[in-house]
């Protein structure tokens, strides 16, 4: 980026930290973001769980007495406030978790706080699986949301960490990746289990799996060289960067630059929590709030969590509404890897923007489309083909989620912060996506069921602010090893304000 209105790139040189792709780093990236199987399970399992009559009948009978009405306005079939309790109590716990979890993963480690939600998490799914009441439900629940937290916050950090400067853009995605497989898979089991009258508890109880699979992994992997130096065990960080960057490769100089990075931190006797609002880390500060902000107001977990409400309630049965779900999962899969296979070599800006541009022409064609068809107050019915129009649209705005903010937002938090906040940072990122999820997804419904088709203006409103916030205030990081990172804020036009006195000597 060379300063001006419209930065887009920055790259200074990488000071010879790349080392090489080796199979050891590819194997150990995959065992971290595999921890998105959790999230993205989650997500793609509980909107069709919620659509499935044995279950309703079990914990929500309201429901299913309001669809056999004979008077149903289609964007209030699912208005229930102790149902979206059901989805968004596990973001909730996230919250809480994800703020602990900046402590644990300076403590332990990236890697033994990933094991931790693993072991968590499977725990959640196994209450879940076996719920014989409302209580047991929530509770399963909150249990899957702390073990999410912790594998939010620390599977990207790892990512990033482990990562070759020149690559961390496509590995760091994987993590989205594995999201949109856990989502997939979800929508998978979601169809078939949904015609019979105990699938609801495989659908929940098979969270055992991806949990199980990741927690192994994470057994057999090590922890990242930043975080071994961080907590003194440089033997271990000097096996650890070998084995990443290769036995032909000097790792010694990336070794030094770490160790003196991490002495740099420790020599600043201040809570990394307050260190973070000090006037020189509000360009971080705002990304780590604004960035995650903005990917849910884009209105794709919401898509993500009632996507088969949504298609039942527009006119398509309960068979196509879920199999509605696997098709949105996996457009959403392919996009990743368009994202993966382009996000180092034309950049993180590029992405944010075009992606952005995708969404927003979609979300106002799904709400002028349901506006016509449905009319203004949503008592009109629509047809099958019109209902597959809405999915169409609905599959080209998950593209452009998929190769952008999806991505992107797990990214660019991940990779902006000196070590000394990195975990804060992190943490302080993920926080602000969970409780940001938890509001948005308790009131969705409600939000459909008043404003219909305004419900998608809403967050086309939003998607034109995030992106003109990306053109003005996003820097571009493509390239750029961690520990220089700081050099892209000095030369941005407005961040520059904040931190035009650091230098590489003094920033902790």
């Amino acid at each position: 980026m060379a300063g001006g209105v419209f930065p887009v790139d920055s790259s200074p040189t990488t000071d010879g930290f790349l080392g090489k792709i080796t199979l050891s780093i590819v194997i150990t990236c995959i065992v971290a973001a595999s921890s998105g199987l959790l999230f993205g399970y989650d997500l793609g399992i509980s909107g069709g769980v919620t659509t499935m009559v044995p279950f309703l009948e079990k914990f929500f009978p309201d429901i299913l007495r309001k669809i056999g009405g004979s008077e149903v306005n289609m964007y209030c079939v699912y208005d229930s406030q102790v149902l979206t309790l059901f989805t968004s109590s596990l973001y909730l716990a996230g919250l809480i978790s994800s703020l602990v979890a900046s402590r644990v993963t300076s403590m332990l480690g990236r890697r033994n706080t990933i094991l931790l939600g693993g072991v968590v998490f499977l725990i959640g799914g196994s209450l879940n699986g076996g719920a014989q009441n409302i209580v047991m439900l929530i509770l399963g629940r909150v249990l899957l949301g702390f073990g999410v937290g912790f594998t939010n916050q620390a599977a990207p950090l790892y990512l990033s960490e482990i990562a070759p400067p020149k690559w961390r853009g496509a590995f760091n995605t994987g993590f989205q990746f594995f999201l949109g497989v856990g989502s997939l898979v979800a929508g998978c089991i979601n169809f078939v289990t949904a015609k019979h009258t105990w699938g609801w508890r495989v659908s929940l109880g098979i969270a055992v799996l991806p949990a199980a699979v990741m927690t192994i992994g994470a057994l057999l992997i090590t922890d990242t060289p930043s975080s071994l130096v961080e907590r003194g065990k440089l033997d271990q960080a000097r096996r650890a960067l070998r084995k990443a960057r290769g036995s032909s490769i000097d790792v010694e100089p990336e070794l030094d630059e770490l160790l003196k990075w991490s002495q740099i931190a420790k020599s600043v006797d201040k809570d990394p929590f307050k260190t973070i609002f000090e006037r020189q880390y509000r360009p971080h500060l705002v990304m780590a709030i604004a960035i995650p902000f903005f990917q849910q107001l884009t209105g794709i977990n919401i898509v993500a969590f009632y996507a088969p409400n949504l298609f039942q309630s527009v006119g398509l049965g309960h068979d196509a509404a879920l199999l509605s779900a696997i098709i949105l999962g996996a457009v959403n899969l392919t996009s990743l890897l368009v994202s993966t296979a382009v996000v180092d070599r034309f950049g993180r800006r590029f992405l944010f923007i075009s992606g952005g541009i995708l969404m927003l022409v979609c979300q106002i064609a799904v709400s002028v489309m349901l506006a016509v068809v449905t009319g203004v107050h949503g008592s009109k019915d629509i047809s099958k083909g019109n209902g597959i129009v809405v999915l169409l649209l609905l599959c080209f705005y998950t593209a452009g989620f998929g190769w952008s903010w999806g991505p992107l937002t797990w990214l660019i938090p991940s990779e902006i912060f000196p070590l000394k906040i990195r975990t804060t940072g992190q943490s302080i990122a993920v926080a602000v996506q969970f409780i940001t999820i938890f509001i948005l997804s308790q009131t969705f419904l409600t939000m459909l069921c008043h404003f219909k088709f305004g419900a998608f203006v809403f967050y086309a409103g939003w998607i034109i602010v995030m992106t003109i916030f990306v053109i003005f205030f996003v820097p571009e990081t493509k390239g750029i090893p961690l520990e220089s990172m700081y050099t892209i804020w000095g030369k941005h036009w407005f961040w520059r304000r904040f931190v035009k006195q650091v230098t590489q000597e003094n920033l902790p």
